[in-house]
């Protein structure tokens, strides 16, 4: 695997024991890419460092809430809501205007505990989110979309 940069390849592999310590063999990783993937309920999640700053790396857990959605100015105004009153992470639409949501850790600071609630929050809340989305305006949960593949 090829790093980008020091802090990006450090990250990694402090990172990595752990998420086989939290989540076992729901685990996926690639040996090309600084990527994890994690299945909860009906969520995918995908937890990827990446270079930040000159000397730092961010860890990035993004979970496809629901694709394939038509977005009209209901479920927009309603993800907007939510996020306003979240704790921490956010709705976003990614360029194919699937709506995810995602929350981002400082790699040099992150603590085993920190990564445990970020990526299990992450996955949680789009597990609880997905049904409510799809059902009130369409589209397909990440693990519907993955198991038609």
């Amino acid at each position: 695997m090829e790093f980008q940069t020091n802090a990006q390849k450090e990250c990694y592999e402090r990172i990595s024991p752990w998420m086989y310590e939290l989540f076992g063999a729901n685990v996926l990783t690639f040996g090309d890419e600084p990527l994890f993937i994690i299945n909860f309920g009906s969520a995918v999640a995908s937890t990827r460092v990446t270079p930040w700053e000159e000397d730092d790396a961010l860890i990035t857990t993004r979970s496809y809430v629901v694709t394939d959605v038509d977005l009209n100015p209901d479920l927009t105004y309603f993800l907007l809501r939510e996020n306003n009153g979240l704790r921490f992470g956010r709705f976003a639409l990614d360029a194919e205007n699937d709506i995810v949501f995602e929350h981002s850790l400082v790699g040099s600071t992150c603590d085993q505990i920190e990564l445990k609630y970020s990526v299990t929050t992450v996955t949680k809340l789009a597990d609880n989110y997905d049904d409510e989305i799809a059902n009130r305006w369409g589209g397909k949960r990440a693990l519907d979309r993955w198991s038609s593949w």
